[in-house]
């Protein structure tokens, strides 16, 4: 028997787009905190590869049924989180640039409060229907 999905995915999508957000805003706060530690390498997260691996399950791994299967499985690490390793900006080898880093928190806080506006007028539409339109 098939579920009925109330929400039609809009909720799910708009959760996991909040996630990305909260993510990048770590990093970025993470970057500026350490704007004067020497040999800091800047954080920044990567849609693509959040999103990539947002798509594997948590502690996904393989039954193996014979010796000759390889065994893998993924492990648990922040998704989407890179550092740029050979990035240098400065002469003590921190690699923030601070002018970026306010720019992308500017965006990202942007992109945050869009969702935010977005779920919310999902909530109010849901509660105007179980209240009947009244």
């Amino acid at each position: 028997m098939k579920i009925l999905n109330l929400f039609g995915g809009t909720i799910s999508s708009l959760e996991n787009g909040l996630s990305y957000a909260t993510l990048k805003n770590k990093a970025i706060a993470n970057n500026i905190a350490n704007v004067d530690t020497p040999n800091y390498k800047a954080q920044e997260v990567s849609f693509k590869k959040y999103l990539a691996e947002a798509q594997i399950p948590k502690g996904f791994g393989a039954h193996r049924n014979d010796v000759r299967h390889y065994e893998f499985t993924v492990s648990e690490s922040t998704p989407g989180i890179y550092k740029y390793e050979n990035f240098r900006a400065r002469h003590n080898g921190n690699g923030v640039n601070m002018d970026a880093e306010q720019a992308s928190l500017a965006e990202n806080q942007i992109y945050y409060n869009a969702l935010i506006d977005r779920i919310s007028g999902k909530f109010s539409t849901l509660n105007n229907v179980i209240k009947g339109g009244k």
